[in-house]
């Protein structure tokens, strides 16, 4: 439901599989405490390397939410710095696992989890327990309160999950825009904005993949997710067929 894209890697690509399996930490705030540089930040937003190595800080106390923050900031005063903003989509990527992992727990505690009432409840053949079960009728409100509860819980982490995953997207376009001849950003893109929801700018962006590097191993992985869009947005994919 979340639309992860799982592409295997393989020896001899253009460079996806090192860029896919490596976590960014980059910056000189290793020996600066983050509350001091979040006084920096606060007296001149438009430090850019206070911004840089605040994110750097708080990446290494594992505050990646707050990282993602801080390289927002920071890629907005540095338009140009790749390196930031691969950070960037990396980060973001991993604050939507996160997001995905609490969905898919809120998903499983819902499936198990059972009315606090039910263990006390009487036969169900009895009318008040009829009346209880009965769609039209009243509803047990502990086991209403439990689903509410639980269906909140999935939402806000969708929600979460979503958002982290536009970042990426949104963090791999610029990159886009800077290398349009790489194929590992567009593959990246592709896996970005699938898991966003993004249909259209997957296919096109796997589209460029195999145009700048058909031989690549993961080309048939890609072909095969491709065709799964396609097959998915009709209406995207007739429109794209000129790419």
């Amino acid at each position: 439901m979340l639309g992860f894209v799982l592409l295997g890697v393989g020896s001899g690509s253009t460079g996806v599989s090192d860029v896919l399996q490596n976590a960014f930490h980059f910056g000189s705030g290793g020996g600066t405490s983050i509350s001091k540089l979040q006084k920096q930040t606060d007296k001149n937003p438009s430090d850019a390397t206070a911004w840089r190595d605040l994110a750097t800080a708080l990446e290494q106390k594992q505050r990646t939410l707050e990282a993602v923050n801080a390289l927002q900031r920071y890629t907005a005063l540095r338009p140009q710095d790749q390196t930031a903003l691969q950070e960037l989509a990396s980060q973001s990527g991993t604050l939507g696992n996160k997001y995905a992992t609490d969905y898919s727990a809120a998903q499983a505690e819902a499936s198990q989890q059972a009315s606090p009432a039910s263990t006390f409840a009487p036969p169900s053949t009895t009318p008040i327990v009829k009346l209880f079960t009965d769609p039209a009728a009243l509803q047990d409100p502990i086991a209403a309160a439990v689903q509410s509860l639980s269906s909140t819980k999935q939402s806000t982490a969708y929600s979460k999950f979503q958002e982290a995953q536009k970042n990426a997207e949104a963090a791999y376009q610029k990159i886009v825009a800077l290398t349009p001849t790489d194929a590992t950003v567009q593959i990246q893109l592709g896996q970005a904005a699938q898991s966003a929801g993004d249909n259209k700018t997957a296919i096109a962006a796997y589209k460029a993949f195999l145009k700048l590097a058909p031989t690549d191993p993961l080309a048939a992985q890609v072909k095969q997710a491709l065709k799964s869009l396609q097959a998915t947005t009709p209406a995207v994919s007739s429109s794209s067929n000129g790419g």
